[in-house]
């Protein structure tokens, strides 16, 4: 019996990362100029409180590729997205569970340091001339409040009803809710 809720568990987990993917694909044009994509940073921030740092990074990895090859995005799909999502889920986890703390992860995972490696990866890989250090750091910045501010109100307003706990609880691995229970 324990196997096979670790597997439905693994299952959920699954289930629910690929429907943060198939979202942040299609809802990604949403609002979107280059180098601002508001809707990726909902997606990232909502996935990294549901699921975790790893979780978020993959989700958002995974978006930025499919975007690349389908809608033709440069990099920055993916230089302004994975190093938010990811922290955006490690600040959570450090504050205990704190949202701001997760949007606040986000705007400095993605404004400031996905910003600042976009200058090398546009310029060298991609050609793009003209461009500073700090060129996208104002847009990035931008989008990651436009989006953090949506995310934080839709989790916040999940978190009041008590349904944000269900789903984490819901989405967790049966290890980790043992090693808690102890």
């Amino acid at each position: 019996m324990k196997n096979g809720k670790i597997k439905s568990n693994y299952l959920r987990r699954m289930v629910m990362l690929g429907m943060f993917i198939a979202l942040g694909v299609v809802i990604s044009p949403i609002l979107r100029i280059e180098g601002m994509c508001p809707m990726a940073h909902l997606i990232n921030i909502t996935c990294a409180v549901f699921m975790g740092p790893g979780y978020a990074l993959l989700c958002a990895l995974l978006i930025g590729i499919i975007r690349m090859m389908i809608m033709g995005i440069p990099p920055l799909a993916l230089t302004g997205a994975i190093f938010g999502a990811t922290l955006s889920g490690v600040f959570y986890k450090l504050s205990k569970g704190k949202i701001i703390a997760a949007v606040l992860g986000e705007i400095f995972g993605t404004g400031v340091i996905g910003a600042i490696v976009s200058y090398p990866v546009m310029t060298y890989l991609w050609g793009k001339e003209g461009l500073t250090w700090f060129f996208y750091v104002p847009s990035f910045i931008m989008g990651t409040l436009i989006g953090g501010s949506i995310a934080f109100l839709l989790l916040k307003r999940l978190e009041v009803t008590g349904a944000l706990v269900k789903m984490q609880n819901s989405l967790k691995d049966e290890y980790v809710k043992e090693k808690e229970a102890a």
